[in-house]
């Protein structure tokens, strides 16, 4: 199976709004590996790994998030896949 490994930073009011847990939910309903985390400047940063078709689903997804926050932007780069497995929620 091919993956793809994007990587991914959102902007806006994307923390304290669970944007880290839907995309969480988000990710593994599509079966796409990485992580995702709060930055110190307030953006969220994710990693997602899989198929091109589940990640181009997860970066529109992305420009939309939780329910409660509002994305301003999304900066996506396409990088090596490293071979994870799961999806977890950095602190």
């Amino acid at each position: 199976m091919d993956r793809t490994r994007v990587h991914v930073f959102v902007s806006g009011t994307v923390q304290g709004v669970f944007y880290r847990a839907t995309t969480r939910d988000q990710a593994r309903k599509r079966g796409v590996d990485g992580w995702v985390k709060n930055l110190d400047d307030g953006r969220v940063e994710a990693v997602f790994e899989g198929p091109e078709a589940a990640l181009d689903s997860m970066i529109e997804w992305c420009h939309e998030g939780s329910p409660a926050a509002s994305v301003t932007d999304v900066s996506v780069s396409i990088e090596e896949p490293m071979g994870l497995d799961g999806f977890e929620i950095k602190r």
